[in-house]
């Protein structure tokens, strides 16, 4: 195992065992729960979005550490952004898990994400917050918006 991934694989499990973001928010926000039946993941994510930029996001949910490390890394990396940089960022996760070169220069944990391109059956465990995400974005308001099904 190279020196970088055993960087990347420290990033994951600190993000897994210290999420960033974990709970929920009292406030009116839109709450969105989405649900990957093939590996079981579960995330409910909650985004306070005012006048086009999220100022907060929180997430619950169970996982696996990829699902969960997403979920914290994404949750901290929109926070403050415009919704449409919110979504720039969703876009260049993608990106990423395609096997595509992309660096996030403001939040370079993400990086530590981009082994997982190599296994296509763990990609839908780190987009499963970032699609929470779009659909929040999408929703802009308050509400919720539950999708159980494989995404």
């Amino acid at each position: 195992m190279s020196q970088l991934d055993d960087l990347y694989r420290r990033v994951i499990m600190d993000h897994y065992k210290n999420p960033r973001n974990r709970g929920t928010m009292d406030d009116e926000s839109v709450t969105v729960n989405l649900n990957n039946p093939t590996c079981g993941d579960r995330i409910s994510l909650q985004l306070q979005i005012e006048d086009g930029v999220v100022k907060n996001a929180r997430f619950t949910g169970e996982g696996c550490s990829i699902s969960m490390s997403s979920a914290s890394m994404m949750t901290d990396a929109v926070k403050g952004k415009s919704t449409e940089d919110a979504l720039a960022l969703a876009g260049k996760f993608s990106s990423l898990m395609k096997g595509e070169q992309v660096e996030f220069d403001e939040y370079e944990d993400i990086d530590a994400l981009s082994g997982v391109g190599k296994f296509p059956a763990r990609i839908k465990c780190a987009t499963l917050a970032w699609n929470a995400l779009r659909k929040g974005v999408e929703h802009d308001g308050q509400g919720k918006v539950e999708e159980n099904v494989e995404q």
